[in-house]
């Protein structure tokens, strides 16, 4: 093995508004594998991430609820980080950007650049919604797309036609926020010079720090020419002010990537470490960036030029992963495929999804599928059918003799294959070919089942006189499982524990795997059960559950008044209204769902039609208050399947919701199946 490495390893900073979703557990669970491996090869590796606490978003959702910015972040950080725990992502330091240590280096890092001339300043103007008395990013504008006349078009780029434009050239614009039309306004904003760095950056991305198709990426990037890179933002705003410049704040994209910096020096200075050690020029630390291919450009232009003018060191590798996608389509909300973190783990152990997304990851950029059929299988085919089954089918022998372990290597050819595929395994984890690395370890164990199956221990153990036979063969099984275990750690440290426990040791990866005789083991107790189809069924449903609760939410935060302060929607013509099929329906009976926390089942009379549909509006009614009541319903509504049976379409509801939801309710006369006009 090479020589101690001193290793720095950051994730991209999760958004502080928002739960962790399965898209995001491919980058922390790729960059834990990575981490877990150099740890257990015996570097000095340390993993540190933040939540990304600031912006306009963060602002507006915290004024939303009715709660600080910092009571919001506060509550989501402990999410995220009970999140992460539970899916075994082992940081060693997890901060936020809204601390002091991020907000000491951000100032100084950008009075460096300032002194160093690398920051600009001019009058912008810019979209601004007068009521909200805020200035518009191009995300709250929306519009008709003055290219392809397209409707709700964002205030930069047109999803239809792909057009690009400034919010200016939009066509009857709306504030996302307020529902106003936006204005334009002039201010003074701050720009960190990029093109400045063009040489730099040109020799950088391609001095080994990037994958290939990255940098040919960047190249093109490069040859059109770099822009001028606004900094900074305008009161209100939720983050650091500029020194020297009342009302100006640091654009989330300037503190963030310090955020890395922030983390590692809020846990040296927990530690006594000396935090400059692995920032400055001539450090002998590795520096890694593992993040998504969405921010490229912040992490392989912008900051990399922002460390060269700040005089700190670059990073090593900026290590790019693709997308997840699910079913081999876009993550779905409506399908039941946009699965929250926390949704898994109600149903299924974190390390099925660890071990399936290391059997799909690689080196590249390339998207990641998550097939729901294929996980199944697979994992239960691996890892339970070939790995574990090692141990079980070996175990009891060497338990029924003692539970000690032969001295004799009873196949060393077979052996020696097992210790000699060490450090081409170690190789592919370090080069992040994650997928070859499991195909190894997977036709590993595919040969210790065919040698286990060849001499059948299970009959030998019926014939007098062979019992050191069975020791023999049951003792090469155990230490190929150990071996296959110590390969397989960094992907399932859980079961690698439960395994150690079993073994009576610690599997270490320090060195080239030993053969272990002539110490006892204790008795075997079961790693790791199979995967149940309804399992993987439930968390969907759920998924949908979680889609239908927040429908029947936005409905009840529909109204205009202050309770709420949301826009009225885009506006839709006609014909896409007339689509709705809005019916008077009675209320023949409500139930409430077991399992369900906030869903209430109920059973609608069109006037001879029956629909079964649930509702989230738990929190605000009892079943029995409900039954003989008319209401609204939407009836050509897509029939949904829910764990807990279908939905057959939708009742209509107002009021800022929680505990205040109303059903709508017709005036008198109206009859079940009466078509609402």
């Amino acid at each position: 093995m090479s020589d101690r490495r001193k290793i720095l390893v950051t994730s991209a900073l999760p958004y502080a508004n928002g739960d962790i979703h399965l898209g995001h557990l491919v980058e922390y669970i790729q960059t834990d594998i990575w981490v877990r491996f150099q740890k257990l090869r015996g570097h000095d590796c340390t993993y540190v991430c933040a939540d990304d606490a600031h912006g306009t978003a963060i602002m507006l959702k915290a004024e939303q609820l009715g709660i600080s910015p910092e009571e919001q972040i506060a509550r989501v950080q402990a999410d995220h980080e009970r999140d992460f725990a539970d899916f075994l992502v082992n940081f060693d330091n997890f901060h936020s950007t809204h601390a002091e240590e991020n907000r000491e280096l951000t100032c100084d890092i950008y009075k460096r650049l300032k002194a160093n001339d690398h920051i600009a300043s001019r009058t912008i103007t810019q979209a601004f919604d007068s009521e909200k008395n805020l200035f518009l990013a191009d995300r709250y504008i929306k519009g008709t797309c003055p290219k392809c006349k397209a409707d709700d078009q964002y205030g930069d780029n047109c999803e239809v036609c792909s057009a690009t434009y400034s919010p200016t050239e939009l066509i009857n614009p709306k504030s996302v926020i307020s529902g106003s039309t936006p204005i334009e306004k002039d201010s003074e904003h701050f720009f960190f010079r990029l093109p400045e760095f063009q040489e730099f950056l040109q020799n950088w991305t391609r001095a080994g720090h990037l994958q290939p198709e990255v940098a040919n990426k960047l190249a093109e990037w490069l040859s059109s020419g770099l822009k001028e890179w606004d900094i900074s933002r305008d009161a209100p705003y939720f983050g650091f002010e500029i020194p020297d410049a009342p009302g100006k704040f640091f654009y989330v994209w300037l503190d963030a990537p310090i955020g890395y910096m922030a983390s590692y020096k809020n846990f040296c200075e927990r530690k006594g470490l000396d935090w400059l050690e692995a920032w400055k020029k001539d450090s002998d630390f590795e520096l890694h960036h593992f993040i998504g291919k969405d921010i490229v450009n912040f992490h392989a232009l912008f900051w990399p030029a922002v460390l060269s003018s700040a005089n700190y060191r670059t990073p090593t590798k900026v290590c790019v992963h693709g997308f997840l996608t699910v079913n081999g389509k876009k993550m779905s909300k409506s399908r039941g495929t946009f699965i929250n973190a926390r949704t898994y783990l109600n149903h299924l152990q974190p390390e099925y999804l660890r071990y399936y997304f290391a059997a799909k990851l690689s080196a590249s950029v390339d998207d990641l599928d998550l097939n729901l059929e294929d996980f199944i299988q697979r994992v239960n085919s691996d890892l339970v059918g070939k790995v574990v089954n090692i141990a079980s089918r070996t175990a009891k022998f060497i338990s029924k003799n003692g539970g000690e372990l032969s001295n004799t290597i009873a196949d060393e050819a077979l052996w020696q294959r097992f210790v000699d595929a060490g450090e081409t395994i170690a190789e592919l984890y370090e080069t992040r070919e994650f997928a070859k690395a499991q195909r190894e370890i997977m036709a590993l164990a595919d040969g210790a089942n065919e040698y286990i199956a060849e001499k059948a221990p299970w009959s030998l153990a019926k014939e007098e006189g062979r019992e050191q036979e069975v020791q023999d063969i049951c003792t090469l099984g155990i230490n190929m499982f150990r071996a296959l275990l110590t390969y397989l750690k960094p992907v399932l440290p859980l079961t690698a524990e439960k395994a150690e426990a079993f073994l009576g040791e610690t599997l270490s990866w320090s060195e080239p795997i030993s053969f272990r005789g002539g110490e006892s083991i204790n008795k075997f107790k079961p790693l790791m059960t199979r995967i149940e189809a309804d399992k993987v069924a439930a968390i969907v449903s759920d998924s949908q559950e979680a889609l239908a609760e927040a429908q029947t939410s936005n409905i009840s935060q529909a109204d205009s008044g202050p309770l709420n302060d949301e826009p009225i929607a885009d506006e839709i013509n006609f014909d896409d209204f007339a689509k709705v099929d809005l019916r008077i329906a009675l209320i023949a009976k409500a139930q409430h769902v077991d399992g369900a926390k906030k869903l209430l089942q109920l059973t609608l009379d069109l006037g001879g039609e029956t629909r079964t549909v649930f509702s989230g509006i738990k929190s605000a009614y009892q079943p029995e208050d409900l039954e003989g009541k008319l209401t609204v319903m939407v009836a050509n509504l897509a029939p949904r399947k829910m764990k807990f049976g279908l939905s057959e379409g939708m009742v209509l509801a107002a009021g800022p919701g929680k505990d205040e939801i109303y059903l709508l309710e017709p005036h008198a006369g109206a009859k079940p199946g009466q078509r609402v006009m």
